[in-house]
């Protein structure tokens, strides 16, 4: 199905829908589900079951990222992927601008890896902080695509190998290059360069959970 926004249906980015499962690009700020409170009802998994009843959320982004979104049409598809995302079966890429001049990782094919263990900051909730003791195994690789000098800023190219709570965001903060606009890990400067955390989710590769072949999406981030 080619790329549309359903009539009637704001707000709702469809790339692709088919009886089994939905695509969509999340804009940054909406909740993938809903929250507590009748201020945080609004949220895309509501809004795609009002055009697709039965739609299933399979996994999620933070409210503050934007990005791909896989949801399933049925309960056999939900499983299907949740067992894919949950065996690392679904290849996610990602695109962030950080804080600095990350440099070239070292090694031959172009990517670094942050491997530092994440868990639960209780006190400072919904924080959660690196771990070496009690955190699960939390693994991130990087690679730089493009270096601006005159903002001091690193575009970078994301992929999760592990899928932790704001695992992106507390690596990339960890090694003192935090996203611009994160409200959570970065230092006020930092937060203050954007308006927006400048995190996308902009591929996902996997198999259909129907048909068994190689689904691949993409959504190129709409910052630099």
């Amino acid at each position: 199905m080619d790329r549309a926004e359903p009539s009637g249906a704001p707000g709702v980015d469809c790339l692709h829908a088919d009886d089994d499962l939905l695509v969509l690009v999340k804009p940054p700020g909406l909740l993938c589900v809903p929250g507590r409170g009748p201020d945080k009802q609004d949220a895309l998994s509501t809004r795609a079951e009002g055009l697709w009843p039965g739609a299933l959320i399979v996994h999620r982004l933070d409210q503050a990222t934007s990005g791909l979104v896989l949801m399933a049409r049925h309960i056999e598809a939900q499983r299907r992927l949740g067992d894919a995302f949950a065996q690392r079966r679904v290849d996610k890429r990602y695109h962030a601008v950080v804080r600095g001049l990350l440099p070239e990782p070292a090694g031959t094919d172009g990517w670094g890896l942050i491997d530092l263990p994440i868990g639960a900051d209780w006190p400072n909730r919904p924080r959660q902080k690196v771990d070496r003791e009690h955190g699960k195994p939390s693994q991130t690789r990087w690679r730089p695509l493009r270096h601006d000098a005159a903002r001091d800023t690193t575009l970078l190219e994301l992929q999760p190998l592990t899928g932790r709570t704001h695992q992106l965001r507390l690596h990339l903060a960890s090694i003192g290059h935090p996203i611009l606009g994160d409200m959570l890990y970065a230092d006020p400067s930092t937060q203050a360069r954007s308006p927006r955390l400048l995190l996308h989710a902009s591929a996902l590769d996997f198999a259909h959970p129907g048909h068994g072949g190689v689904c691949q999406f993409r959504s190129p981030p709409d910052f630099d």
